[in-house]
């Protein structure tokens, strides 16, 4: 699809305004500005061709140099809207990453318009560092992230500095934010 596909521009300003612009993310400003982050938009409607999608950008990132492309977004606006299904289907991805021999190369960051942690509450504001406008599955190459790791001051500190950026947001802040939880 093009980049003029409203899913894509959907997730590109929620990239732009919440992962960096919250900077939640502190290694994806670089990637997005140099435009190495891979927009996929997936269509489809059963986990069985999800898998085939999820192999087919392993393969993607296999063969596309990482000055080309760091990262890459698998998104599904037809698949797995209900959260409980998406994190059962974590198990089938990361099942398929071990089954392919991916562990170590690549890992999978997930995303979800109601992502909840365990043992928070669905309204907990700290959801929010995972909340995006539709279900995303999140490819990583392990060599950037361990680059950029290693290049973080404390990076141990990201997921207590992110609730506590969350929390921080007045209703009017969340409602511009994330407008997809609230319509």
């Amino acid at each position: 699809m093009t980049d003029s596909d409203p899913v894509i521009e959907q997730v590109e300003r929620w990239l732009q305004d919440v992962v960096v612009g919250l900077n939640l993310c502190p290694f994806a400003r670089k990637p997005m500005r140099a435009g190495q982050i891979r927009f996929v938009v997936s269509e489809a409607t059963n986990d069985a061709v999800l898998l085939e999608e999820l192999l087919d950008e392993f393969q993607v990132l296999d063969r596309t140099p990482l000055e080309e492309v760091e990262t890459s977004l698998l998104i599904l606006p037809t698949h797995l809207r209900d959260f409980h299904d998406y994190n059962f289907f974590l198990q089938e991805a990361e099942w398929l990453l071990k089954r392919q021999g991916y562990e170590g190369v690549y890992q999978i960051a997930s995303f979800h318009p109601h992502y909840q942690f365990a043992d928070t509450d669905p309204d907990d504001a700290e959801n929010l560092t995972n909340r995006a406008p539709y279900p995303i599955l999140h490819l990583l190459r392990e060599e950037s992230l361990e680059r950029g790791l290693q290049n973080y001051p404390d990076p141990d500190s990201i997921p207590h500095d992110n609730i506590l950026r969350v929390e921080s947001l007045s209703d009017d802040e969340k409602r511009a934010l994330f407008p997809y939880l609230f319509s």
